[in-house]
């Protein structure tokens, strides 16, 4: 089969993979814990996600992935500023309060205004805070690429740390 046929039949196909399989085999894969906040000093909002990385250094860009359906993205958006905070093994709780639809809202967290005006959290282990640059497609998520304005490491501890299903503490480097 040439090669643009074989492209244009995988085109065509229906997904080939089963979304729960395909997440079981993702937990194999080790990641960082982020909270996404944004708001006002009067208003945190926030969310868990794993799904960040560094895009560019120069200029500096990260993106993170936000569902679709988040009751929470027009607020991302409205603002059009976040900051990604990096958590620090001892903030399980504060992680698993973010993720929760049913706590998001009520979360009591100890923030800061950020440059931007958005809530940064001051026990975090470190932040970047961001514009958002722009927006991609990614399916049932919206790929948000945000150029970093400001950042800092808040504290010198180990990560938190998400691998097949369950939280995992690493020692910070010595």
């Amino acid at each position: 089969m040439s090669e643009h046929r074989a492209a244009s039949v995988l085109q065509q196909e229906p997904a080939l993979v089963d979304p729960q399989a395909f997440r079981s085999v993702c937990a194999h894969w080790a990641t960082g814990v982020t909270v996404i906040t944004t708001g006002s000093a009067e208003r945190t909002v926030g969310l868990t996600v794993n799904s960040f990385t560094s895009v560019s250094l120069d200029p500096a860009l990260i993106l993170v992935c936000i569902h679709n359906d988040s009751g929470e993205l027009p607020l991302f958006r409205q603002t059009g500023a976040f900051a990604v905070n990096i958590l620090a093994a001892d903030q399980e709780e504060l992680c698993r309060s973010f993720a929760s639809r049913h706590t998001r809202h009520t979360v009591e967290a100890d923030t800061r205004p950020g440059i931007s005006g958005v809530p940064v959290l001051s026990d975090a282990l470190a932040y970047l805070e961001c514009r958002i640059d722009r927006e991609v497609d990614g399916g049932d998520h919206v790929i948000v690429i945000g150029e970093v304005i400001d950042l800092a490491v808040q504290r010198e501890e180990g990560p938190l740390t998400f691998f097949r299903n369950t939280f995992h503490r690493l020692p910070a480097a010595s």
